[in-house]
C-alpha cells in the first residue's frame, strides 16, 4: 500500500512540474512576441506559439531527467526550500543549456534567444513558488497530526538523543515520537523531556502494535552490532520500515566529514565546537548588536526603569549569579520585575512549580509586582543583559544562562550546554519558550551548540521578534 502511494505522489509530483514547465514556456512566449518586451534588432519575425510546442515537450521531458538526477523526486526530510531551489535552478540550467545545443540545429526555424532566458526564469520561479506552497500546506497538516510518522526510538544513549534533538529542534521533519526503549534500566524507565520511556527493547513486539508505530528508528551504539541487527530483522519480518542511525563511534554526524577516495568513504573526526575564527566573528556581531540596541533602546528603557522605581519599593535591576561558558559565574542584570526578598519565598512555592527538571516557573507568579508581569511577557526586564554582552559574559544568541543551583541538579549529558556562552535568546526561546520541558531546552541547546552558524544567529534573531512581540510562552 505505502508502494502505491508512494508512486502515485512520485506521479503527481512529476504531473505538476510538467505543468508548471509548460506554463513558463507559453508565459515566456507572450513576453517575447505578444508583449514585445525584448527590443527588436532589425526585421521581427513573429512565431507562432504551435512552433514552440516541440521545444516545450522536449524541454519538460529532459527538465524531469534533470530534476530526477537532483534528487527532487526523492523523499528528503529536513532538506531545506533554499537547497531545493538551487537544485531547481541546476536542473533548469542543465535542461535549458541542453535544448539550445539541439534547437541550434533547427532551421530554418529560429527560436528567440529571449524566450530561452524567460523560461529558464519562470520554471525557477514557478517550481521554486509550488514547493514552498506544499510546504506550508505540509506543515499546517502536520501541525494537525496529517501526515506524520508516528516513531518509536530504539536506543536512548548519546546517538538516541543526538536523534531526539533534531527531532525538536525540526519539527518540519513530520516526525512524532511516541517513545523510546532501552535495555539500560535507568534510561529505559526515564523520560527524557516529552518522550515517554517505555522499558527495554522486550517490549518492542508490543509496543509496535499498542501504539500504532508507523517507523522504527534504531539509535544503538556500534558495540552491539547483533541487537540492531536482531532489531531490524524482527521489525522487517512484521513489515515495519526500520532505519538505523549510523553511530561513527558514537560521534554524531556534524562531528564528522565525509569524504570519498575513488569510491572509497573517508570519516574524518573534528571536534564540535565554535572555532577561534567563528568565535571573533561572534563576538563582533555581538558588541555590535548589543551597542546598537542599547542606543536605539536608551529612551524605552529609562522609561521602564523610572516606572519600576514609581511601582514597587526596592532596586530597578535585579542582580543574581548565574552559570555561564565553561562553568564561570558571573552576576545577570535584569529589570526587577518581583517584588523584594523574592528569591527567599521559592522554598514555600516549590508544590507549585510548573517547570520540569531544575528549573523553577510559575505562569502566575505572585511574587510578579503590577509592572512586572507586564515587562515579563514583553521580555523588556531582559534589555539589561545587553550590558552583560559588552562585557563578554553573554552573547545575543546562546543557551539560557542557567542558576547555580539548576547546574547543581544537572545530568552529565546537560552540562553540554555549558560549552558556549549563554544568550539574551536561544533556539529554545524562538521554539516554545517556557512551553518547553526542560531536556527539551536542553537538547535545543546542545542542537545549537552542534550546528551553529552566522546564518543560524541571524534566522533565531530575526524568530526572536514575532516570539516577542507575541509573547509566546511568556512567563
Amino acid at each position: 500500500m505505502n508502494f502505491i502511494r508512494r508512486h502515485q505522489k512520485l506521479l503527481g509530483q512529476i504531473a505538476r512540474d510538467a505543468a508548471l514547465i509548460n506554463a513558463a514556456v507559453l508565459v515566456a512566449w507572450y513576453f517575447r512576441y505578444e508583449l514585445l518586451i525584448t527590443p527588436q534588432p532589425g526585421e521581427f519575425f513573429y512565431q507562432q506559439y504551435v512552433n514552440y510546442v516541440p521545444y516545450a515537450v522536449i524541454l519538460t521531458a529532459s527538465a524531469i531527467i534533470f530534476f530526477r538526477n537532483e534528487r527532487l523526486y526523492q523523499p528528503a526530510r529536513g532538506r531545506k526550500f533554499l537547497d531545493e531551489v538551487y537544485h531547481i535552478a541546476n536542473g533548469t540550467t542543465s535542461a535549458i543549456l541542453l535544448i539550445m545545443a539541439l534547437t541550434f540545429f533547427a532551421q530554418p526555424l529560429v527560436f528567440s534567444r529571449a524566450v530561452y532566458v524567460y523560461t529558464a526564469l519562470g520554471m525557477v520561479i514557478l517550481l521554486s513558488l509550488a514547493r514552498l506552497i506544499e510546504r506550508m500546506i505540509r506543515a499546517r497538516l502536520r501541525a494537525r497530526g496529517i501526515g506524520v510518522e508516528r516513531v518509536l526510538i530504539v536506543g536512548a544513549g548519546e546517538v538516541g538523543r543526538a536523534l531526539m534533538r533534531s527531532i525538536v529542534a525540526q519539527p518540519d521533519l513530520g516526525y512524532y515520537v511516541v517513545g523510546f526503549v532501552d535495555d539500560d534500566a535507568e534510561r529505559g524507565n526515564t523520560d527524557i523531556g516529552r518522550f515517554t520511556a517505555l522499558g527495554g527493547t522486550a517490549n518492542l513486539a508490543r509496543l509496535l502494535n499498542e501504539l500504532a508505530v508507523s517507523e522504527v528508528i534504531i539509535a544503538l551504539p556500534w558495540n552491539v552490532r547483533e541487537k540492531i541487527i536482531a532489531i531490524r530483522d524482527r521489525c522487517l519480518a512484521r513489515g515495519m520500515p526500520v532505519r538505523i542511525v549510523p553511530d561513527l563511534f558514537q560521534l554524531s554526524l556534524s562531528a564528522v566529514a565525509i569524504d570519498d577516495v575513488g569510491g572509497i568513504p573517508l570519516v574524518t573526526a573534528r571536534e564540535i565546537r565554535i572555532g577561534a575564527v567563528d568565535s571573533l566573528i561572534k563576538r563582533a556581531i555581538d558588541l555590535v548588536g548589543a551597542t546598537l540596541a542599547l542606543i536605539a533602546l536608551a529612551i524605552p528603557m529609562l522609561a521602564v526603569a523610572m516606572l519600576i522605581r514609581l511601582d514597587s519599593p526596592g532596586p530597578i535591576i535585579f542582580s543574581n549569579e548565574r552559570v555561564g561558558r565553561g562553568g564561570k559565574r558571573f552576576i545577570q542584570f535584569k529589570f526587577r520585575s518581583m517584588r523584594q526578598g523574592a528569591e527567599e519565598e521559592i522554598a514555600n512555592l516549590q508544590e507549585l512549580n510548573e517547570a520540569s527538571g531544575p528549573l523553577f516557573k510559575i505562569k502566575n507568579d505572585p511574587r510578579h509586582t503590577r509592572l512586572g508581569r507586564i515587562i515579563r511577557r514583553m521580555s523588556l526586564d531582559e534589555l539589561p543583559q545587553f550590558f552583560n554582552v559588552l562585557r563578554g559574559e553573554m552573547s545575543l544568541v546562546g543557551p539560557r544562562p542557567p542558576l547555580v543551583a539548576e547546574v547543581e541538579q544537572y545530568q552529565e549529558w546537560h552540562k553540554r550546554r555549558l560549552e558556549v556562552s549563554p544568550g539574551i535568546t536561544g533556539l529554545w526561546q524562538v521554539s516554545g519558550r517556557s512551553e518547553l520541558l526542560f531536556d527539551e531546552m536542553v537538547m535545543l541547546d546542545i542542537y545549537y551548540i552542534e550546528n551553529w552558524s552566522v546564518l543560524m544567529d541571524f534566522w533565531i534573531l530575526l524568530k526572536t521578534i514575532p516570539t516577542v512581540l507575541l509573547a509566546r510562552g511568556a512567563y
